[in-house]
């Protein structure tokens, strides 16, 4: 039984343990040790952790020694802990080390890629950056470098009359600047917590008139390789354009044939999938080791593909109203099949693999 590889699931706190266990464990088809713990049941000295386990359906918090791989579930800027977990278990058995992204060290990562194309125009927010951006296209948004879940992205719109508006998740405006009125002002008053930048709009095609977007679930597996495990249509709530607030979720294949002829269909699905892997890998240049991923896309009125952004720890809980079992399936079992194999492979194996 000891002989099991033990996989330590690192999740923010105690609360989460058993919840984040229970959904991994229900997959695990791999017969893996598994282990939820938290930051502060490290004991660093004594190299054990103080996890807690799901055995025949009996919980048990129990002290074990430091996993063979750890599965970092835990979302946070700051990666000391991990890092130090690292140190003691060896050069790469921990995966999504790093799943707070810096959405503008991205945005520079894949402009200067072969993604290049996908890529929105995009600057540090400052009042020239705005202007710049709102005369050129007439619709920006203004997000954190350190977003998630849509929350803090603003919409900013300029009208034919010259009034600016500013939107916070639906399409309503909260503030109407009229032409004498300075919008960059109310803007500079409503971004002093956080580190902005600026992105041009893209009109996106509508579904039944509600915004929507396609989110890819990018996975490695057994073998250590990036695959696409899902990919959903996540649709906002009516006059929203802040898709994270999504009133319905879809299969993708569901949806993608709504808006495509049946020959475009199989051509635009394959792109996904490339366009999704080559980002998961370009983004894996910078971050460090990675297990898996979500790629945002947005397609626009030309039937155009644009990358939204990527997200380090995607919000699993949206494919619950997926119809398809497979899918779910694979959300919760491709990290223990990437964790069973970095498990069983060397350091020097993984980086050579990495390097061709």
């Amino acid at each position: 039984m000891e002989n099991r590889p033990l996989i330590g699931i690192l999740v923010s706190n105690k609360n989460n343990r058993k919840r984040v266990l229970e959904l991994y464990q229900r997959y695990d088809r791999l017969n893996l040790r598994l282990v939820a713990f938290t930051p502060a049941d490290i004991n660093w000295e004594n190299q054990r952790i103080n996890g807690t386990s799901l055995i025949k359906g009996i919980w048990k918090q129990s002290s074990f020694a430091f996993p063979d791989v750890v599965y970092n579930r835990s979302f946070n800027k700051k990666t000391i802990t991990i890092q130090r977990l690292e140190s003691a278990i060896g050069p790469n058995k921990c995966f999504n080390k790093i799943n707070f992204f810096n959405k503008w060290d991205l945005y520079n990562l894949l402009k200067q890629s072969e993604l290049n194309p996908y890529i929105p125009e995009t600057f540090l927010y400052d009042q020239a950056s705005v202007s710049e951006l709102l005369e050129k296209y007439h619709v920006v948004y203004v997000k954190p470098i350190y977003g998630f879940k849509g929350k803090s992205v603003y919409r900013v719109d300029k009208t034919i009359h010259g009034d600016v508006r500013i939107s916070l998740h639906s399409l309503a405006p909260r503030f109407i600047c009229r032409q004498h009125e300075s919008y960059q002002k109310k803007l500079d008053e409503l971004l002093v917590t956080e580190n902005y930048m600026v992105q041009q709009g893209i009109f996106i095609r509508q579904l039944n008139r509600r915004y929507f977007d396609i989110r890819v679930l990018v996975q490695k597996d057994i073998s250590g390789e990036w695959t696409v495990s899902t990919l959903a249509c996540r649709v906002a709530y009516e006059h929203y354009f802040n898709t994270s607030m999504c009133e319905f979720i879809y299969d993708a294949a569901e949806i993608i044939p709504i808006l495509l002829s049946q020959d475009k269909t199989d051509e635009f699905v394959q792109s996904l999938h490339q366009v999704s892997i080559a980002a998961a890998q370009v983004a894996e240049t910078q971050i460090g080791s990675l297990g898996e991923l979500s790629v945002d896309f947005a397609i626009d009125e030309q039937g155009k593909l644009w990358i939204i952004e990527l997200n380090g720890k995607p919000q699993k809980s949206i494919y619950k109203d997926i119809k398809s079992v497979k899918q779910k399936n694979l959300v919760y079992s491709r990290p223990l099949e990437y964790a069973y194999y970095l498990s069983h492979t060397s350091a020097s194996t993984r980086d050579s693999s990495q390097a061709e």
